[in-house]
This record gives structure tokens, sequence and C-alpha cells, in this order.
């Protein structure tokens, strides 16, 4: 296992280049940019994220910060409605962001600044882009986490239920709730949740903004915790409701094709309970697909399905950052929660497939040459 995993980990390398090579030559062909967004703002024509750069050789006007390790799309000299700037201006302005060198030289320099971890300062907010990393995770995390363990804690218990009960009363009621879950997307449940339980209209039970209150560093530690799970309920049980129905369904067709399987029939007939049969046998080849996209499921979560619900309950996390980085064209940000979440999915990637074998000592992954 030793030589798989060192394996593992050195593919890990030209996968991670591969990402933000593709990734890169996507943004060299989209419209659009930090330099063409402050000349849009300069002429009128358009607004874009503020900070401050000189202009020419007087005025002042609303920019971003110094250039980072983020790569990009200008055309220098194509800027719609750049008529009348001073072409030196725009020259300073390609130069702060980086844009003057060619394409092939900024994205190595990326590649060797992400090497080790730097990945410059955003264009539009005068941090670095690990800071601003840094200063959202605790929410990302949270709402991450908390929904990744709920949904699996009430998925799979769920779903063998209904394999074990397949046709009953329950297994039917069950998928009636499974249905109108995976039908209600999670953030039409967490304005639902909002007008009924956060102030809307009827009730006034749970916050609406951030993930603690102003005064939770003046609680006791068990009110702290208490102030925290107040705050994420609502949050958290939107993203429960919109993600658990897959799972619940996977799981059930999971344990329902290995329940058919002749090796169930045999240990059966030599007189295993049924209890043994089911989490001695059954469970260790049906959770191997379920497990499977534990990954996939956490990183998507972590950083893309959480947006909508970040924005609505105002949790200033990963998700609502990727999404207005994009937004304002702030390639070292873009860039470098797209390098993290690159790196922690291959690393989940790999952790699964430990647990492959944890789950069933069988599975050999040295021994088929993976």
């Amino acid at each position: 296992m030793t030589n798989y995993i060192l394996r593992r980990v050195l593919l890990m390398i030209p996968t991670l280049i591969g990402a933000m090579l593709i990734n890169f030559l996507i943004v060299q062909g989209a419209p659009g940019g930090p330099v063409q967004q402050v000349i849009s703002q300069v002429t009128g024509t358009g607004v874009a994220a503020t900070q401050r750069v000189t202009q020419g050789g007087g005025g002042e006007m609303e920019t971003s910060g110094p250039s980072g390790g983020g790569g990009g799309a200008e055309v220098r000299g194509d800027y719609r409605g750049a008529q009348g700037l001073d072409p030196e201006f725009i020259a300073e302005l390609e130069e702060q962001f980086g844009f003057d060198k060619p394409a092939h030289e900024r994205f190595l320099h990326m590649l060797g600044n992400y090497a080790t971890f730097d990945f410059g300062e955003s264009f539009f907010r005068s941090r670095s882009v690990t800071e601003l990393i840094v200063d959202k995770l605790p929410v990302s995390i949270s709402l991450g986490l908390w929904t990744t363990l709920l949904t699996y804690g009430l998925s799979i218990p769920l779903g063998i239920r209904k394999a074990v009960k397949d046709g009953s009363r329950f297994d039917v009621w069950t998928s009636v709730v499974v249905l109108v879950g995976n039908a209600i997307p999670a953030f039409m449940f967490a304005v639902f949740l909002i007008v009924v339980f956060a102030g809307g209209a009827y009730l006034d039970w749970f916050p609406l903004r951030g993930i603690v209150s102003d005064d939770w560093e003046t609680l006791s530690l068990p009110m702290q915790l208490v102030d925290y799970l107040w705050h994420m309920t609502l949050p958290i049980l939107a993203l429960v409701i919109g993600s658990f129905a897959g799972l619940t369904m996977l799981t059930k067709n999971s344990f329902l094709d290995q329940i058919s399987q002749q090796y169930v029939t045999t240990a059966r007939a030599k007189g295993l309970s049924e209890k043994r049969v089911l989490y001695g046998h059954v469970f260790r080849n049906a959770m191997l697909i379920v497990i499977a996209g534990f990954p996939v499921a956490f990183v998507n979560i972590l950083f893309t399905g959480a947006v909508l619900i970040e924005i609505l309950f105002s949790l200033d996390g990963l998700g609502l950052l990727g999404f207005e980085a994009v937004v304002n064209r702030d390639y070292p940000v873009m860039f470098g929660t797209l390098y993290i979440f690159t790196l922690l999915g291959l690393i989940l990637q790999l952790v699964n497939d430990i647990m492959y074998t944890v789950i069933d000592p069988r599975i050999d992954f040295e021994a088929r040459g993976a």
C-alpha cells in the first residue's frame, strides 16, 4: 500500500498542473478582465470592484491593489470604451495587474509561486489570497463538514432500512419524503426556513447573519457552542435536505443489488442471522460505491454547493469568495481557490482509496498495479 500511496502522491503533480492549465486557457479566452473593468469604470461603461490606482500623471480612480499570482486574459490595446485614455495609463494598468508579460510566462510564474503556496494578492481586496482563504475557511468547513456528516449519517441508515423493507409501507412513505427532498433545491428550502423560522413572516427563532453573534467572544465556552449551533442550524438543515435524497437512494439500490447476489443466499443457507448477513457481508460490498462519492460530495458542498446558502444567510465563506472572484475577474483569488480545492479533492480521493481497503481488506491496489 505504501508504494501505491507514493505513486498517487506523485500523480497529483501533473494532475494539478493539468487542471490549472485547462482553467488558465479557459480564462485566456473569456471576455473581460481586471484591466477592462478598470477602463469600463473610468469611461463610465461599467462598474468594477474598487481600490486605488493613480491615473496617468495626476488624478486617482477606484481599482485594484498590487498584482498577485493569478493569470488571466487581457489583449493589449483591445479594450472597449478605451477611446481617449492615455496609452501609457493602459500600459501601467497592464503592468500593475501582471498582463505585460506573455501568457506562458504568467502561467509558469504562477505555478512556481503555487508550488510554495504563494497565491499572491487579491486584485480588489488589498489582502493576500492566503489570508482571504484562511479568513473564510471556518465558515466553509462548518458548512461542509457538518452537512456531509449529517447527510451520510442520515442517508446510510435510511437507505439500508429502505432496502431491508423494500416494498413495505415504510419504504413507500419514506420514498415520498426522499422525492420531495430531491425536488426542492437547497436554496428554495433555505428561503422557506428563513420565512418561517428567521423572522421572515412568522417565527423569529434563529438568526439570519453570520456563524456566531457579535458578543461571541464574551460568552462562556458552553454558551459559545450553543450560539454557534444556533447560527448554523438553518443553513446546515437547508443543505442536508438538498443533498440527502440522492445518497439515500444510492445506498438503497446498492444494498438491494448486493442482497440479490449468490453469496448472500449462501450465507443465509449456512444459518447466519439476518443481521450478520447484512452487516458482516452485504455492508462491505454495498458501501464501496457510497464511499466512492464522498470526496466529490464534500468538495461540492464545501466550495460550490453552499454559495447560495452563504448569500441567503450572510455567511462569508469560500463559496461566496470564489463567486465574487469570478464576477470581479479577481484572478489570484480564482486560481488560488481552484488550486486549493483541486489539491483537497485529490487528497480526499486518496483517503477514499485507503478507506476502500479498510472496509474490504480483499481490495489490494498494489496487486492490481493501480
